[in-house]
């Protein structure tokens, strides 16, 4: 550990902070139907699409109605989605002449895309056309990204509202959250990409000769415009293999902290728009600072480990002074390193998947543990405020027994339908990431595909269903997922931890919509000050480790304690 690498985290952490508030106070324009200086100019597209899809922004929906209008968005994506990449080599725009995708990939993609996991079981370079990736994928990022902030804002509509009995239009917010906020941002986005050096063509793959005379194919593309919404998104699902470990989708330093800005930004953003919502900024700042802990205490922990050296290597003589680089890119060193694993992980991000195996087991266990407890921690965008959102009920609803009166958060007393509702939306996790990691481990079809024994190829398995569950898309690399079992059980841990998260936050939105708003008393539990932050950061870790401890211990606790021996599994 440096000097000059935490001046790295500490600038990446400064330029959030300071983005947090002016894209805050946008996002709570577009989420309450203000008017903005895009107006003049998207008003009349918004109408457009309005009127095509036969809308009436001003009626409002029940949770129910909300719910369904989602599932109904999203079942229609899907086989959208799935017949694109069954019929894409009928389809134009291959110049690399793709043939169709095989049934199972094609079911695991289409669920991985609008679940806003983005997980690849594929090379995307020798899988997917440039139609797929335009027009199915591309496309689903930001549908995707949408829906999630579309799920947010009505999320915090049940705490802003009283004795309400609707909470938005599901159409008009996603119709609005794209035109206003995803698409200008990817648009600028996505011409810096291009003027550092990022592909942006629909042209054919190059052919060049190295110096030792072979030939390789170039694979070039639609790379900067996926890449701006991959990023802003927080979707994952790189137009290459290596995903932002390429040097195409991420060529130069600049971009590398404009992809880690991207990430963070809207997620951050959500936490100021919350406070301005409900009327108390201290809120939404409170919010951004207990994520903040659990965020540095991430980073701090990864850096640490990764600094270290392999203890493995250094018995045999490497030089640990320069720290863990074994699948490192060197340009970027050891702390942006692991704080690019950080932020893809805490954000629901899979940017970077063959990195993930390359770090040592405690470092390693970070991106793991961040995405065990739901990408809360500026997640991807929507699902980590809402996620936060539930733990914050459960926080306050601890801080009620204590005291022995009725719970109360932002005015409203949360009840037993709310609970419930709440550990329904919390237990799914796990349910979901250990309970298919336990049957991937002893089922012959899936450990056919784990690359490692012992403690390893556990963690591989582990991660894998977490981060699908998670909704995050990394992978380690030696992990062979591109099978009928592995495809399926992902794509269902996918559903699991997208749905049955959304839809008791969607009735917990509902029924705290209907409520009155009771005034503060002397017993009331404050939730803007270190009191509230603290005791939601240690409800979280509290259910995290309760939970997932012993999967921790099987997988990268046991990893470690093998490598300190100098024994390898």
């Amino acid at each position: 550990m440096t000097g000059n690498g935490w001046v790295q985290i500490v600038l990446f952490a400064a330029i959030i902070i300071a983005l947090t508030a002016p894209v805050g106070a946008w996002l709570a324009g577009i989420a309450e139907g203000r008017r903005n200086f895009l107006t003049p100019v998207l008003g009349p597209v918004e109408r457009g699409l309005y009127w095509l899809g036969g809308i009436d922004p001003t009626r409002e929906q029940s949770w129910v109605g909300y719910a369904a209008s989602m599932l109904a968005s999203k079942a229609a994506g899907f086989v959208l989605l799935y017949v694109l990449l069954r019929l894409q080599d009928w389809l134009p725009l291959n110049p690399a002449g793709q043939p169709a995708v095989p049934p199972d990939l094609s079911f695991n993609t289409a669920v991985s895309f609008l679940t806003n996991t983005n997980w690849q079981s594929y090379s995307g370079e020798t899988t997917m056309s440039y139609f797929s990736q335009m027009a199915g994928l591309t496309v689903q990022n930001f549908v995707s990204a949408a829906a999630g902030i579309a799920i947010a804002i009505a999320f915090v509509r049940g705490f802003a509202r009283r004795s309400a009995k609707t909470i938005g239009n599901y159409w008009a917010d996603l119709v609005r959250i794209t035109l206003y906020a995803l698409l200008p941002f990817s648009i600028v986005i996505a011409l810096v990409f291009v003027w550092q050096g990022v592909p942006q063509t629909i042209g054919p793959y190059v052919d060049a000769t190295t110096l030792e005379g072979a030939k390789q194919t170039i694979a070039l593309g639609p790379v900067a415009s996926q890449e701006a919404i991959k990023m802003l998104g927080t979707n994952g699902g790189g137009f290459f293999n290596a995903n932002s470990a390429h040097p195409f989708e991420n060529p130069t330093a600049f971009t590398n902290l404009i992809q880690l800005v991207a990430i963070f930004t809207l997620g951050a953003g959500l936490t100021s728009m919350f406070g301005r919502m409900v009327g108390d900024r201290r809120q939404g700042w409170a919010v951004f600072a207990a994520m903040g802990i659990l965020f540095l205490a991430g980073v701090a922990v990864a850096y640490w480990s990764e600094s270290q050296g392999n203890p493995l290597l250094t018995a045999l003589g490497v030089d640990p002074t320069l720290g863990n680089m074994e699948g490192k890119e060197v340009r970027f060193g050891a702390p942006l390193s692991a704080l690019f694993a950080t932020v893809t992980t805490d954000a629901s991000c899979g940017a970077v998947n063959a990195m993930h195996e390359s770090f040592l087991p405690l470092g390693g266990a970070v991106p793991l543990v961040n995405m065990m407890l739901g990408e809360i921690i500026y997640g991807g965008v929507g699902s980590g405020l809402y996620g936060f959102l539930l733990f914050a009920i459960i926080a306050v609803f601890v801080a009620g027994l204590m005291v022995g009166r009725t719970p109360e958060y932002l005015g409203k007393k949360i009840e037993a339908k709310e609970v419930k509702m709440t550990m329904l939306a919390i237990l799914c996790l796990p349910l979901a990431m250990l309970g298919f990691t336990a049957v991937a481990v002893v089922l012959p079809d899936a450990v056919a595909g784990i690359s490692a024994s012992g403690p390893h190829g556990f963690t591989e398995a582990l991660y894998a269903y977490v981060s699908s569950a998670a909704n995050n898309g990394s992978a380690f690399a030696g992990l062979s997922a591109n099978t009928p079992w592995w495809n399926s059980s992902l794509a269902f841990g996918m559903l699991i931890g997208r749905f049955f998260v959304i839809i008791p936050a969607l009735a917990i939105a509902g029924s705290l919509a209907a409520k009155k708003t009771v005034p503060p008393s002397a017993g009331t539990f404050p939730t803007t000050g270190p009191l509230f932050v603290f005791l939601a950061v240690g409800v979280i870790l509290i259910v995290g480790g309760l939970t997932f401890f012993p999967a921790l211990a099987l997988g990268p606790i046991a990893e470690h304690l093998a490598m300190a021996a100098g024994t390898t599994y």
